[in-house]
């Protein structure tokens, strides 16, 4: 189901500017899958199930990963085992204690893991990892729904940050060319 709604409600081909600067034939915007309640639904079952066990919070940079970090922690709730979520700035709040991060306080080092809508430089998941870490917990993880196969994965191993994407950009294209044409 999640495959679906991904090559029918998030991925696009034409003429784009990613977010990196690079261009690209096609594009894939998550939140509208992980804005709708079969894809947060989906998301947050299937990240739940990849969660290290040690896990004590799920965090990612706003706005991409905040339904992901909220489709989580409901999902973790019902399973009996919640876990923390904490949404990540791209800059520090202006005022008060000038935070990245917004959730629940953590023990010192806490293993939390970063949510990632699409990764493909990995820039933005290794900057809200940075903040996890500057804030003094341990990241155990980098999940993504999509992969795009353009450098993330290697930039999270020459971190030694594991790793894991539910689907590759390659997977949706292909499920995308079975579709029906708009």
């Amino acid at each position: 189901m999640l495959l679906h709604l991904l090559a029918t409600e998030a991925y696009q081909e034409g003429d784009f500017t990613l977010s990196s600067g690079q261009k690209s034939s096609y594009y894939i915007n998550g939140k509208p899958v992980s804005l709708s309640a079969k894809g947060a639904f989906a998301i947050g079952h299937l990240f739940f199930s990849c969660l290290p066990s040690e896990t004590q919070a799920v965090a990612g940079l706003t706005l991409g990963a905040d339904p992901l970090v909220s489709a989580v922690t409901v999902v973790s709730a019902y399973e009996d085992c919640p876990i923390a979520g904490i949404i990540i700035r791209k800059m520090p709040k202006g005022h008060g204690t000038n935070a990245y991060l917004e959730g629940k306080r953590l023990p010192p080092q806490a293993k939390v893991v970063i949510l990632e809508d699409v990764v493909t430089t990995g820039n933005s998941a290794l900057f809200a990892a940075e903040q996890v870490k500057a804030a003094g917990y341990q990241v155990g993880k980098i999940l993504a729904v999509v992969d795009r196969e353009q450098g993330g994965k290697q930039l999270y191993q020459e971190q030694g940050i594991p790793f894991q994407a539910l689907f590759s950009i390659t997977e949706v294209q292909a499920y995308a060319q079975t579709l029906p044409s708009k």
